[in-house]
Formats: C-alpha cells, structure tokens, sequence
C-alpha cells in the first residue's frame, strides 16, 4: 500500500493526544507549555484544521510535533528530506513533542509536506541541489518574489494526496496573494484527497469556510468563530478607523 494512492478521503489523521507517561521531563520544554499541563487532545473532523492563537502559545510546536510523528523533518519538506543539519542546533526544537504524542489514522498516509515560512528558503535550496545531483531540472522557487515563490510552491507541491502541515503560509503573502492562497486550500478541500493543518494570523486565512477553526490557549484548544478571535477585532478596530487606532495604540 506504501506510495499508492487510498481511495478513502480526508482526514487521514483522525485524532492526536498526549500520552504523559512518555514525556521523559514534564517541566522542560517543549513538555512545560501551559497548554499541555491538563492533558491534550485533538481530533480531525474536517479536511482542514486552522489553528490561531497568540505568538508564545505553542502553535508552532504542536505543528512541529504533528509533522515529526507524521515523518517530517522539524525544518519542513517531505518524508525523507533533511534540508538542515540539526547536529550542532543549540535550540530544542517542537518536534521533540512528538515522543509523548500518539496518533490516531485511518489510514497512515505516507506523503504529504510540512510548510514553514522561516525555513522555505533552506528547503528550495535543498531542493535545487537534490535535482541537480540526479541530473534534472532544478524547480528554482527562489528566482521570484517571496510572494510568488511561496505560491508556485505551494501550487506544484500541494496536489497529490497526503496531509499537508503550514505554519503561517501567510507570510509572504499580500492580501490578493492571500486570496489566491484561499483558492488552493478549496481546490486542496475538493479534492478530497488532502488534508490540511495549518497555524495562521491571518483573519482571511482563518475564515475558510469549510475549516475547523481552532484556538490554541494556555488552557488548550477550542472552537471559535473568526469573528471572535482577537486578530479579527483588531484588524476591525484598524479598518473602521486607521488614524485613531494607531494614535490609541501608541498613546498606551
């Protein structure tokens, strides 16, 4: 079955938890984040999960920890890339969570990629190089704006079927990119054959409408509305007025 296309749709990762019984240091990192202190649980409904909360939470660790139990290298890529040599890293990586995390699939989907803004310029370059080696064509994502390479990206990577994981694909993404990023994730959801978890600050982003929208505090995770989240009220608060937001905002 390896490598073979699976005729059951999306979600293929049904439900991901914390087994603290395999977490060898409760009060180190990445273990002590307060939103693993009471147990953790999170099940897959959809084809796309949205994650949001504020920077600090632990929304890219748990990303992080998804990927390395799904077989993705903490740096991003796809299984059995390792773009970045890890051997002398001073900082502890997210990915470590994945020790203490069990999953739950149906079935166990074996292709896919793990996206993370921070490291995509390592990534294309590791993927210049590999195709060069072997004699091919390299796919060059690098010769465009940052803009226009995430989205080609994302557009030759992101069609076959497998689980897919983006940490803030909205990036390098302008508002109008940001729509054509929206259109993806549909043709992604219409597929059927893709699953999508991703973290996100971008309200646009987060109101996909087909998404299981989740917010990811120190007291765990919940459901929300977009029109709840703070990024929202703030993005309305700026819109209604630009000049008086930020003249309050500096004034505190």
């Amino acid at each position: 079955m390896k490598g073979r296309p699976i005729r059951l749709p999306a979600p293929y990762l049904k439900r991901v938890w914390l087994d603290q019984s395999r977490m060898p240091d409760a009060t180190a990192y990445p273990y002590c984040l307060p939103f693993l202190n009471n147990g953790f649980e999170l099940d897959f409904d959809r084809a796309i999960t949205v994650i949001v909360g504020e920077n600090g939470t632990g929304k890219s660790t748990l990303l992080e920890g998804i990927a390395a139990l799904a077989g993705y290298d903490e740096a991003g890529g796809g299984k059995g890339y390792r773009p970045v040599d890890h051997s002398r890293a001073l900082e502890v990586m997210g990915a470590s969570l994945a020790k203490a995390l069990r999953a739950s699939w149906l079935p166990k989907i074996t292709n896919g990629w793990f996206f993370r803004a921070e490291s995509f310029f390592s990534v294309a370059r590791y993927l210049d190089t590999a195709a060069l080696d072997a004699g091919g064509q390299a796919p060059d994502f690098l010769s465009h704006s940052h803009g226009e390479g995430f989205l080609r990206f994302f557009d030759e990577r992101c069609k076959r079927q497998g689980i897919f994981i983006f940490d803030e694909p909205e990036s390098a993404l302008s508002p109008s990119r940001q729509i054509e990023f929206l259109k993806l994730l549909r043709r992604m959801d219409q597929s059927g054959i893709c699953q999508v978890i991703m973290a996100t600050h971008s309200p646009m982003l987060m109101a996909y409408p087909a998404a299981q929208l989740l917010r990811l505090s120190k007291y765990g995770l919940e459901p929300v509305r977009v029109s709840e989240t703070d990024h929202y009220r703030l993005m309305r608060e700026f819109c209604a007025d630009p000049e008086t937001f930020i003249d309050t905002v500096l004034s505190n």
